[in-house]
């Protein structure tokens, strides 16, 4: 069976909280707190996200509440100034949303996260309707594969496609996401393309080599024939 990259949907969180854009500002503080959230989908009509609003949204209402900003500051942080006087989850929002896909791979949404410094994403599907969300917590669900079956795609969907001289047959064995690759890999480049082809499956830490002996059993993390 061919393992394919992990998507959104396979680990993305369904059941979502989330409010209308007419959602009163302490409406919104009262949904963060009982739901121990940091952010929400903010929705028009009948599900489609048009914005997220979170805890760096309402903080302008508190920090502008007694300071009188100076000319510099009004020009530098309107839109903090704004969001200040916003009353409705419309009024305060970040739009547009930043968004995944069902589809979209664990790498995809990770980059997102990573050059938009956000915490979590809301799924939408084609027309923008809710989903899902999915954290950065979710994303490395990944990491929770055992290690059995981490030694089995690495040796069904990598090993014996790339190894396949009997004379150099290449071992495998993980423990703690590391695969180690067992055996005389003569084939520098070989052996690059493998440590590359190993790495990119999801639950693996790392990777290294062991070209001089094999393990005493090589199916000791349960890569079972």
């Amino acid at each position: 069976m061919t393992h394919g990259p992990h998507k959104v949907s396979d680990v993305m969180t369904q059941t979502v909280v989330a409010v209308g854009e007419a959602a009163r500002f302490k409406e919104v503080v009262e949904t963060m707190e009982q739901w121990k959230v940091s952010a929400l989908p903010v929705l028009a009509g009948e599900g489609r996200v048009i914005g997220v609003v979170s805890e760096a949204d309402l903080l302008p209402k508190e920090e502008f509440r007694t300071l009188e900003p100076d000319r510099l500051e009004q020009r530098d942080r309107l839109d903090a100034l704004r969001k200040a006087g916003g009353l409705t989850a419309g009024e305060l929002m970040s739009t547009p949303a930043l968004t995944a896909h069902p589809g979209d791979t664990l790498a995809q949404a990770a980059r997102t996260m990573a050059h938009k410094s956000v915490k979590r994403l809301p799924v939408v599907d084609d027309h923008g309707m809710l989903q899902g969300i999915v954290s950065r917590v979710d994303l490395l669900k990944v990491f929770l594969r055992s290690d059995e079956e981490l030694a089995a795609e690495v040796r069904t969907e990598i090993v014996d496609r790339l190894f396949t001289n009997p004379r150099e047959r290449v071992q495998v064995t993980v423990e703690d996401g590391v695969v180690t690759l067992h055996g005389p890999i003569r084939d520098s480049a070989l052996s690059s393309v493998a440590a590359r082809l190993v790495r990119a499956v999801e639950g693996v830490v790392d990777v290294a080599f062991d070209a001089h002996t094999g393990p005493a059993t090589e199916e000791r993390t349960a890569v079972a024939h």
